[in-house]
């Protein structure tokens, strides 16, 4: 066979003796054959659904100044309007993670990410038409709807497509794209009007439904349906002409026959199931309850409290440092691995998040008031006059610096990378699911329970609070998660049974 040729001879160049089982040695043998150009063309294809919902995310915080001051009373937003402009998108994502993962079972990942393209134009095209705050909400949840879909079915598509080596790079490029969709929002927003606005926005997922035409569906759910010759085709494409791909299809196959019948309810007694489900739910937990939403809330008021005038330009210097640390992870996730990277993001934002509850306290004492609530009400109402100078504020600055690199890092990325890899092919649809229907409800709570927070904790003591919860990730992640670079789908699978894998 072609690869036990390549094996012996890779074993013969490196002076090294037979592996016993033979596997990292075929695997090696295989992956020296392997091309990725068209892996990373089908990548690309694939995160334009992410760009697409980074711009959803980013495009409330440039279009709710205009909707709130815009002369149609139609269109006006007052205070609790505009918060709900910018919430309902986390309600629409988390019945999108249900319907995603109903999708990716029924007419596969390729389908679903074609399909998940509608709402996202739909969406921004009401949003462009409104007549009424209706419309704009309309807009906002049909576009949440479509991120859902996508936060669910991108990293599953890359996570079954993508071979040992490449997957974690791959694979943080989803939280990539998300941070560049952000800042392409905010950039756009210095320049352009809300309906402009939507109307960019929209160019990324009509991208994303003309691109994926020319994509294959993953080798993994071609198996699964029996479609062995597809299946071939597509790791064909994906790995180029010279790579084996019988042998990986071999490979895939029987894990997929070891496994059986479908997902049932009771597989949820199987440790094998149960195991990876909690982890995957923890884990987008601790991703909301990190503060990343309070963090983001607060940076204008903090740029403005630094006597930073160009709170526009603030948003997209954050959105920057996002970028430059997430881009930085995808390089260095399959050298460093996911274990390691998480836990230095966690104690990042752990530390940052507990300067920050000491920036609230002192300036509590400093304004004789325990809410920063109050504090911003007071930057509002002097908003002719010249900002008191904080000598604090540079305590407020460096926390919010470390705060957002360290989850750019780690607990941006990785909770989506890591929910890819970790659940078995016949309940990676279900579980996929329930993890992006925690994140997406998590962030709704958080958010629209944090003035609450704010108002029985203090500022200080919320923040503590996410510091405390900080803590514990980094506490999880150390006894629970497990590490993945490095391994196939297959072995990672076979960890949570006990046993050795294929």
């Amino acid at each position: 066979m072609d690869i036990q040729d390549e094996r012996r001879r890779l074993l013969d160049a490196e002076g090294g003796d037979e592996d016993p089982t033979g596997l990292m040695s075929e695997q090696d043998a295989y992956l020296s054959k392997v091309k990725n150009g068209k892996l990373y063309l089908a990548t690309f294809a694939c995160v334009l659904g992410p760009m697409s919902f980074g711009f959803v995310l980013g495009y409330s915080s440039p279009a709710i100044p205009e909707l709130t001051t815009i002369g149609d009373p139609r269109l006006r937003l007052d205070g609790d309007q505009a918060s709900w402009f910018g919430s309902i998108v986390t309600l629409g994502a988390a019945a999108g993670g249900l319907l995603g993962g109903w999708m990716v079972e029924k007419i596969g990942r390729k389908l679903s990410l074609m399909f998940c393209s509608l709402p996202f134009v739909f969406g921004f095209t009401v949003i462009i038409a409104a007549q009424n705050v209706w419309m704009l909400y309309l807009g906002r949840a049909l576009t949440g709807l479509a991120s859902g879909v996508t936060s669910l079915v991108v990293p599953l598509y890359i996570s079954e497509m993508a071979h040992e080596r490449v997957r974690g790079k791959l694979g943080s490029c989803v939280q990539l794209m998300v941070v560049l969709g952000i800042m392409g929002a905010y950039l756009a927003g210095l320049y352009i009007d809300w309906r402009w606005l939507a109307i960019c926005s929209s160019i990324p997922p009509t991208l994303l439904m003309v691109c994926m035409c020319f994509m294959p569906e993953t080798p993994r759910f071609l198996l699964s349906q029996g479609k062995r010759r597809e299946a071939e085709e597509a790791l064909r494409f994906l790995r180029g002409p010279d790579a084996p791909v019988e042998w990986e299809c071999a490979r895939i196959e029987d894990a997929c026959d070891e496994q059986g019948s479908s997902f049932q309810m009771s597989d949820l007694k199987d440790p094998g199931v149960y195991k990876p489900l909690m982890i995957g739910i923890m884990l987008m937990i601790f991703q909301q309850m990190s503060g990343i939403n309070a963090i983001m809330f607060y940076a204008e008021n903090i740029f403005e409290q630094a006597h930073f005038k160009e709170s526009d330009l603030a948003s997209v210097i954050v959105g920057l440092i996002q970028v430059v640390f997430t881009a930085g992870a995808a390089l260095i996730m399959d050298k460093a691995g996911r274990k390691v990277l998480l836990t230095i993001s966690g104690v990042a934002m752990a530390i940052s998040t507990i300067a920050f509850g000491v920036y609230f306290y002192l300036m509590s004492k400093v304004h004789h008031t325990t809410s920063l609530s109050v504090l911003m009400l007071d930057i509002q109402t002097k908003a002719t006059e010249e900002p008191p100078s904080n000598p604090l504020s540079w305590l407020a600055l460096a926390s919010m610096a470390v705060f957002i690199s360290g989850f750019a890092l780690g607990w941006g990325p990785i909770p989506w990378l890591v929910m890819s890899e970790i659940f078995p092919a016949k309940v990676r649809g279900f579980a996929s699911a329930v993890c992006v229907l925690t994140n997406w409800t998590m962030a709704f709570v958080v958010t629209k329970t944090f003035q609450d927070m704010m108002s029985a904790l203090t500022s200080a003591g919320t923040f503590w609070l996410f510091a405390s919860m900080c803590t514990v990730s980094v506490i999880f992640t150390v006894l629970f998660v497990p590490e993945t670079k490095g391994k196939t789908l297959e072995q990672i699978e076979a960890t949570f049974r006990g046993t050795s894998g294929p």
